[in-house]
């Protein structure tokens, strides 16, 4: 589904701004990664977030470049699209090499760069959506001044970043509530972590519209059917 170069292509925008589960693979079987994210897109998935760390923003390191690409093909194929959440430093120096690779969306953090209006422009020339994330101790208003201007969607982190299956951050929803309401009408809000059948609606009602679960849909043994459940409880068809 990308479009590169020339901006982000209108079928990936749509799908960002559309209520989605957005399953993550860090939490997929990596000996079955293919298989596993194929079935959450039979299932209905049509965003597949992929959480890149560096061990430095964050103390894990996962994977780059080569994932995505990995990916890139399959995904595409099925009519779904490639979510990176790049959490890494001085994320501008990679943006193009993620973008070759095949991402529809590409996320990096106010934290985690000096430079954010020149990191979101950089996303936006490689053809791909570009995305904010703030992490909890963070305010909504960093996202102010390439609100209107640069930003597809604003990612709001539930958890501190770097782990999976951490606990939902209950002050998340008030912050879900601000943010939606400061932003322009076309920015999709994500939510990033702690993210399951018994908080999904309530993030919904606080305006989410794309939910990031990971393992809480590829820590189970049938992944296809937690993501399904997930999304009944988020009224999410």
């Amino acid at each position: 589904m990308a479009e590169h170069p020339g901006g982000p292509a209108d079928a990936t925008l749509r799908l960002l701004r559309e209520p989605r589960i957005a399953p993550s693979i860090l939490s997929a079987d990596f000996t079955r990664l293919g298989e596993q994210v194929g079935e959450v897109i039979a299932a209905g998935a049509r965003v597949i977030h992929v959480d890149v760390m560096d061990g430095r923003f964050v103390a894990p390191i996962t994977f780059g470049a080569l994932m995505v690409e990995a990916l890139a093909d399959q995904v595409h194929a099925a009519g779904a699209i490639l979510d990176v959440h790049l959490m890494i430093e001085r994320p501008e120096r990679y943006v193009a090499d993620v973008a070759r690779a095949g991402a529809d969306s590409i996320t990096v953090h106010v934290e985690a760069t000096p430079h954010l209006h020149y990191a979101l422009q950089a996303i936006r020339e490689s053809g791909c959506s570009a995305g904010a994330a703030i992490c909890p101790a963070t305010p909504t208003s960093s996202l102010d001044e390439v609100a209107h201007e640069l930003l597809d969607l604003a990612l709001c982190m539930s958890v501190n970043p770097g782990w999976g299956g951490q606990e939902f951050i209950p002050w998340s929803l008030q912050k879900l509530a601000r943010l939606r309401s400061g932003l322009p009408d076309h920015v999709a809000v994500e939510v990033d972590g702690g993210v399951h059948e018994a908080t999904a609606r309530s993030c919904v009602e606080a305006g989410a519209n794309l939910l990031v679960t990971g393992s809480a849909v590829f820590g189970t043994p049938d992944p296809a059917a937690a993501y399904a459940a997930i999304a009944a409880a988020a009224g999410i068809g």
